[in-house]
């Protein structure tokens, strides 16, 4: 038998013992790159309580791990919590099988991400874009206002009319009734310097000035999370010190505010219309 064929008999084999959540926590972790036990219990046990949540929790991640569907890394963040809440989870072999094959089923354009973690440096900034997005379908869930999109880069990025791209974090949309609100975000850990981060942010401004569109046919705002309340006021001096429209395109907020900022700011623009 050839190694090809394996490995589809193998996907298949799987694919008949996947439950609909099974596949939701493939689909994210794929789309996301990488995600903590944490996030994922949040995000699909949330209706267990106590010490079912952990154990169902705990169950399932095991059995994609031992089937290679996922991959738990061998390493832990500091200050995460012991078992399967404080591994962080990352698209196996098998996984990658499964959605390249679901994929062509389907002619869906998503990106099949390749097995394994992102490099160490971008281990903690992928876990923070993987993090907002946990929140925002926590509260979105809890409020009644669906996000129709969310995409990490690269699927986030856009063809800037030059040639090349802006390259914003992730991408955002979110409904409630009928109006949208787009995002491009921007999670910002302090690594980079705040010149670099003017020079990103005079990257959008141009785009703009040059009367280029984005998802939706517009202009999508711009937030920048920041990792702390220093950083962000230091953020905000930067966009106080650009030309217009600097001051409506740009909003920079803690990681705290984020997702409350987006939500409450859906409900004002939808109580206007």
């Amino acid at each position: 038998m050839s190694a090809r064929r394996g490995q589809q008999e193998r996907a298949a084999w799987l694919a008949e013992r996947l439950s609909e959540r099974d596949w939701q926590i493939i689909e994210v972790v794929n789309r996301l790159r990488l995600m903590s036990g944490s996030q994922l219990e949040r995000l699909y046990f949330a209706e267990l309580t106590g010490h079912t949540r952990a154990t169902v929790r705990g169950r399932v991640l095991r059995r994609l791990v031992q089937w290679q569907v996922l991959t738990a890394l061998p390493r832990r963040i500091g200050g995460m919590a012991r078992g399967s809440s404080g591994s962080l989870f990352a698209l196996g072999p098998a996984g990658m099988q499964l959605c390249a094959e679901r994929q062509a089923a389907t002619l869906a354009p998503q990106r099949v991400r390749q097995p394994g973690a992102p490099a160490e440096h971008s281990v903690r900034h992928t876990l923070a874009v993987s993090e907002l997005y946990t929140g925002l379908m926590e509260q979105a869930r809890a409020q009644g206002a669906p996000v129709v999109t969310f995409v990490a880069e690269p699927e986030s990025w856009w063809p800037n009319g030059l040639g090349g791209f802006l390259k914003p974090d992730a991408y955002a949309c979110l409904t409630e009734g009928n109006v949208r609100e787009h995002w491009w975000v921007e999670v910002d850990l302090a690594t980079e310097s705040l010149p670099t981060i003017k020079r990103k942010l005079l990257a959008y401004l141009d785009f703009v000035e040059r009367g280029q569109l984005g998802p939706g046919n517009l202009v999508p705002r711009v937030l920048i999370s920041a990792s702390a309340p220093a950083r962000c006021a230091a953020l905000r001096s930067v966009i106080s010190k650009l030309p217009p429209p600097a001051g409506e395109l740009f909003v920079a907020l803690t990681s705290y505010e984020t997702v409350g900022y987006t939500l409450k700011n859906l409900r004002e623009w939808w109580g206007e219309a």
